[in-house]
């Protein structure tokens, strides 16, 4: 059933509205970008995110939330620990990110 990885960013007070939008884009581009070192071809199984639209009032300051889906855990282990795109992201974001909160998990396991 694969991997759900979820990513919520609560950007710095001084990050700018064009900032947080090319962060934005360049998350969801991650999805054709990261490329498998083996098969040569784009291994993220989808990719998804937005601004947050709750009513509820519970994000803590979160303001941005992506879902990234993975078929297995040696792609996900390979995206957060060895791939040069996911890896040059996670540099460029660190300046303008107060905040990231990450939650994985598998659809159906309790």
């Amino acid at each position: 059933m694969g991997i759900i990885h979820i990513v919520l960013f609560e950007f710095k007070p001084t990050t700018t509205h064009a900032q947080i939008e090319h962060t934005c884009e360049q998350f969801l581009a991650l999805g054709e970008k990261c490329i498998h070192p083996t098969t040569k071809k784009p291994y993220v199984k989808s990719v998804k995110g937005g601004r947050d639209n709750s009513p509820e009032g519970h994000q803590g300051g979160f303001s941005h939330g992506f879902v990234v889906e993975f078929e297995n855990e040696e792609d996900r282990k390979y995206y957060l620990e060895s791939d040069p795109s996911h890896v040059q992201f996670t540099k460029d974001v660190g300046p303008i990110i107060q905040n990231v909160r990450v939650v994985d998990f598998e659809p159906g396991k309790f």
